[in-house]
């Protein structure tokens, strides 16, 4: 039995099937992003300036990122239109590219996550001097990474493995002195030897480090399975030769829903660069 209205319109609405399915999907994920989109404006109203870490993201990657997924949005409706025009070859090569555009953007984002789990804030009892080069510091804070590439590391780890000191390699660029600030040094990053009994607390940054951190990974990871989603997708409507061979109109309406959601997750990506990147 043939199910209706899969390539030709629906006489009440106009559109066909797919194409109704996926605008109530879109209406639902926008209440969904939404939702969480206004939990991070009333607590970043809400938080203290040294409660809200800044400059700790890479804007670079994140621009990189975004220029990838605007170019994915462009390939893809390259493909519905080479579709229309009778192109399969052309509408396999555009949609090809729109999966690679789409692995790029996570394969990116995942070394951007890496370097998240390796970077630690130390939190101290009493403030310390970071020698660096001719300058002297004292801070209350230091953001850095261990000299083992340790990820994941607290103060209960350090303690259950028996050490009295760590040995830190902090960040030049983000020194803290009772809140967080940018200290623009330059040069090598300095070497710290840190007492266990002066650390008032250990974390990378990951959703226990801070609010921020929660929001950070809670919307960029929830961004980053639809992005797989959606490329497994159209990783799959790519081999769609014999749809195309049997019902052509079929196949463009797919590659069309397909496209749609692509088009908002790329939206969602370009409100959540500048919201978490850039303010």
């Amino acid at each position: 039995m043939e199910i209706p209205y899969t390539s030709k319109p629906r006489p009440d609405t106009g559109l066909y099937n797919a194409k109704v399915g996926i605008w109530l999907f879109l209406a639902s994920e926008v209440m969904l992003f939404g939702a969480l989109f206004s939990s991070y404006i009333l607590l970043r109203v809400g938080a203290l300036p040294e409660d809200w870490p800044s400059g700790l993201l890479n804007i670079p990657i994140g621009t990189f990122n975004t220029a990838v997924l605007i170019i994915s949005s462009v390939t893809v409706v390259m493909a519905w239109a080479s579709l229309k025009m009778n192109q399969f070859g052309k509408f396999k090569m555009y949609m090809i590219c729109t999966v690679l555009c789409a692995l790029a953007f996570l394969c990116i984002k995942s070394f951007e996550y890496r370097d998240k789990f390796l970077h630690h804030e130390v939190w101290l009892k009493n403030p310390i001097a970071v020698k660096h080069g001719d300058h002297e510091t004292k801070v209350t804070r230091l953001t850095g990474h261990f000299e083992n590439h340790a990820m994941f590391q607290t103060l209960a780890k350090v303690k259950a493995a028996g050490k009295d000191h760590i040995e830190f390699i902090a960040d030049p660029h983000h020194y803290a002195e009772g809140k967080l600030e940018a200290r623009k040094t330059g040069g090598e990053h300095p070497r710290v030897t840190i007492p266990v009994s002066e650390i008032q607390r250990l974390s990378a940054f990951v959703p226990a480090h801070s609010t921020y951190f929660a929001i950070y990974f809670t919307l960029t990871g929830l961004h980053a399975l639809h992005v797989l989603g959606g490329a497994v997708v159209m990783a799959y409507i790519c081999l769609g030769a014999k749809l195309w061979q049997r019902d052509p109109e079929r196949q463009t309406n797919r590659v069309e829903v397909a496209g749609l959601f692509w088009h908002f997750v790329d939206l969602v990506w370009i409100f959540l660069f500048p919201v978490l990147y850039l303010l």
